[in-house]
């Protein structure tokens, strides 16, 4: 291979093993993966995902290898990840601080290509490709300038930057070699695509981009093992169809893709949702939780809600417009409101009947929402509630709950898990999975998971 960024890359991934991984980040590892089949066994029912499967035309007659995780349905293994990566995304409840959501697409194309390969996968393979498809995926982001840089061009990350990160984990798993990942990786850079212009609307495709990204794994690696050429300078910097040129303008910087490489890995970085809605809405809940708690109100104390909010944020999060459950997922004003109505924000809040209820018109018609241009794009909101008799309190919570500072305890994510799951698979199954994966470096054959799933 000539060197350059992308092989340069593919040898400093290829030659990663699992022993460079220390314990902490392994088991960071295993608590994502049980997560994001948490996730995508609930979102396995999301209606989205329901949609696909018909529009694929996938039935109980659909030949194929590959479970579509939480129901009875094989397919080939392109198709499944695409669907299991659509119920990783339904709910807004998969992890996020990757590509942004790194878990919705590298495992659901990394457990799909397990059925395809003949020789028993050793969980310690499995947790190597799940880690090093975080490491590029987040890195290729990094690259672009980082999250909001590159979303605020228009981009949806998770779709754009993802299909490295599948690719990643995939090309691993077929244990290919440095020239073959280099290959894949190259033509991945064809499936990178989704923008922001769901966030309008609501419609469906922000969970489409989890998906594609998921499938673009697959196809990659696959076309890669049949000797099918990636372009090999899609990293570098000034050539025509630089990939980060191309997607992240003026503001990328290509030396983040290599720069100190295994000196920490972004597995760590990433955050797990106690809350049903989109991260950005994260700190505003807490927040709410905090003044509620100090101050000892109650919701009807509360007469009006202020959010002074940053201009990327309020692009994302800021509407209350509620005309369909993405748009709730996506509102900042609506999770204020779901937390002082029904008191939590999960999965129930989320429905149409939650939304659409009187009590959360009344909240969010008291709800003021104004972008503080001092604020930087990266900046958690400041929520202000003002209550009948004249008080006003303000609270920002830089690190909400769920993120790296302040993480969910492991025996959080276990119940969360297990609430998810409770009404797709038995509570024999439920046990079994999280056993095995948190025991996962010492499982011989991965595909023990596959069957439970």
């Amino acid at each position: 291979m000539t060197p350059n960024t992308l092989t340069s890359l593919a040898q400093m991934v290829h030659t990663t093993r699992y022993a460079d991984f220390s314990p902490a980040t392994i088991h960071k590892m295993k608590i994502h993966l049980l997560d994001t089949l948490g996730v995508s066994l609930a979102g396995a029912h999301a209606s989205e995902t329901a949609r696909v499967i018909a529009g694929l035309g996938i039935s109980a007659q659909t030949p194929g290898t590959t479970h579509i995780w939480g129901t009875p349905y094989y397919c080939d293994a392109r198709t499944a990840a695409l669907v299991n990566g659509v119920a990783a995304h339904a709910y807004e409840l998969d992890d996020s601080g990757g590509c942004d959501h790194s878990g919705a697409v590298v495992i659901p194309a990394a457990v799909a290509a397990i059925a395809n390969i003949a020789t028993p996968l050793s969980g310690e393979s499995l947790l190597r490709s799940l880690i090093l498809g975080y490491e590029v995926a987040r890195r290729v982001l990094e690259a672009c300038g980082g999250y909001e840089a590159h979303n605020g061009l228009g981009w949806h990350s998770t779709g754009t930057c993802g299909v490295f990160g599948s690719t990643t984990a995939v090309a691993l798993l077929h244990a290919c070699n440095a020239e073959q990942l280099a290959y894949a990786l190259g033509i991945a850079g064809s499936f990178a695509g989704g923008t922001w212009s769901f966030i309008h609307d609501g419609s469906h495709t922000k969970k489409l981009h989890a998906g594609r990204a998921a499938e673009a794994g697959i196809m990659a690696v696959n076309l890669a093992l049949a000797q099918f050429s990636g372009p090999q300078a899609l990293f570098d910097t000034g050539t025509w169809g630089s990939f980060f040129d191309t997607f992240g303008g003026a503001n990328n910087d290509a030396s983040l893709l290599l720069a100190q490489f295994g000196a920490y890995w972004r597995i760590n970085r990433c955050s797990i949702k106690p809350y049903a809605t989109c991260r950005g809405s994260h700190s505003g809940i807490d927040a709410i939780d905090i003044i509620m708690s100090t101050n000892q109100l109650a919701p009807s104390d509360i007469a009006d809600i202020h959010i002074a909010i940053s201009a990327f944020q309020y692009g994302m999060c800021g509407s209350t417009r509620i005309t369909t459950r993405a748009e709730a997922q996506m509102s900042l004003p609506y999770a204020l409101a779901a937390r002082l109505h029904y008191g939590k924000v999960f999965l129930a809040e989320l429905e149409d009947a939650a939304w659409r209820a009187p009590h959360i018109a009344h909240w969010l018609s008291h709800t003021t929402v104004q972008i503080d241009p001092q604020m930087s794009d990266d900046a958690e909101p400041a929520i202000t509630i003002t209550t009948h008799a004249g008080a006003r309190y303000t609270q920002t919570v830089d690190h909400p709950l769920g993120g790296p500072q302040n993480p969910l305890s492991d025996a959080q994510v276990i119940a969360k898990f297990r609430d998810l799951v409770a009404p797709v698979v038995t509570t024999d199954t439920s046990e079994q999975i999280i056993h095995l994966v948190l025991d996962l470096e010492h499982c011989r054959d991965v595909k023990k998971l596959c069957a439970l799933l």
